[in-house]
């Protein structure tokens, strides 16, 4: 089997980014800063990718996408894209979460952190006792004396939708789950109000 071609996606954070994996190398990659518009920007970024690679949508063995924890907005725009183009090739779309991309090519141990505001982080702890599910934790309390890699420690290895191509090759042969955001607290978006009651006269 050749090694495969497989589009990465990743809106999680305020970034807009993809990659292209082909023959086992990164051949297109670029990550745009972007608090706002990736839904506009995702897929023309992703074609301008593959333009410079020389490949069409159509050779594409699998569509890889970060599913968070990160961005609502973001997650939902990228999850979806991947879904969708996934469904229209019919080929493979894999999940990658934000913890596993920014662990791929680290040392253990260590802490993958996603910055959740508010001095809060997403969390997750590799190689260690500690924090070994996707958790949400106050900054102040994360372990000390671990290496943290994201936020508030040092960079990852390589640029989130590289590791995120690369993940996704290594899983293609095994069974996948349709792609879905990892949230790991409610939205900040207050529910709707009911509409108020009309007065009949």
């Amino acid at each position: 089997m050749t090694a495969p071609i497989i589009l990465a996606l990743d809106t999680a954070a305020a970034h807009c980014a993809a990659a292209l994996l082909c023959g086992g190398e990164i051949v297109a990659s670029a990550q745009e800063p972007m608090a706002k518009g990736q839904a506009e920007r995702l897929l023309a970024l992703a074609q301008e990718l593959l333009e410079r690679a020389d490949i069409h949508f159509g050779q594409l063995d699998a569509v890889a996408v970060g599913t968070g924890p990160g961005n609502f907005t973001g997650i939902r725009i990228s999850v979806s894209a991947a879904r969708g183009l996934a469904l229209g090739l019919s080929i493979p779309a894999i999940g990658v979460t934000a913890f596993d991309a920014l662990y791929y090519g680290a040392s253990d141990p260590c802490i993958c952190c996603v910055d959740a505001r508010r001095e809060m982080v997403f969390a997750q702890g590799f190689g260690t006792d500690t924090l070994l599910a996707p958790s949400l934790c106050p900054l102040a309390e994360l372990p000390s004396g671990i290496p943290i890699i994201g936020a508030f420690g040092s960079a990852p290895a390589h640029p989130v939708a590289e590791s995120i191509a690369r993940i996704a090759a290594a899983r293609l042969s095994l069974p996948q789950p349709p792609p879905a955001p990892l949230y790991l607290r409610p939205a900040d978006a207050a529910p709707a109000r009911d509409a108020p009651p009309q007065i009949l006269s």
